[in-house]
């Protein structure tokens, strides 16, 4: 079966580096299915999951942001953050989910709600990815 070569790249560096079938991502609009041979294509992600699929299994990664780069034989992600399940402290991610609750539950003017929403968008998706 054809496959296509995955590279998913932070600031901090490589995350992963591999070969699968299919690639499904969320970009901001709306879910992509990535097979091999799909037409180039850039597109920014959402705070989401990826999942990445080949005949042996599937593997997931927790994406805080970013770009997708589409070529017919490769795919790109380069995020902001980028997280393998077993890297996942579920503990600290929903102590921050916790936290980013209760600032956006708060009657406080000074709270920052953007960035507390975003904070929560990225706790519950390492814990979607974490416990999946």
């Amino acid at each position: 079966m054809k496959t296509l070569t995955v590279s998913v790249v932070t600031p901090d560096g490589p995350v992963l580096e591999d070969t699968y079938e299919m690639v499904s991502c969320k970009a901001e609009n709306g879910e992509l299915g990535i097979l091999p041979g799909h037409i180039p294509l850039v597109a920014p992600l959402a705070i989401s999951g990826v999942r990445l699929k080949r005949d042996s299994g599937e593997d997931k990664l927790a994406i805080n942001g970013g770009f997708l780069e589409v070529r017919p034989d490769k795919v790109t992600i380069l995020a902001q953050s980028a997280e393998k399940p077993q890297d996942i402290d579920v503990a600290r991610a929903q102590a921050a989910k916790e936290r980013a609750e209760r600032r956006l539950q708060s009657k406080e003017d000074h709270i920052d709600r953007v960035r507390a929403e975003l904070a929560l968008r990225r706790a519950a998706n390492r814990l979607d990815v974490a416990q999946r």
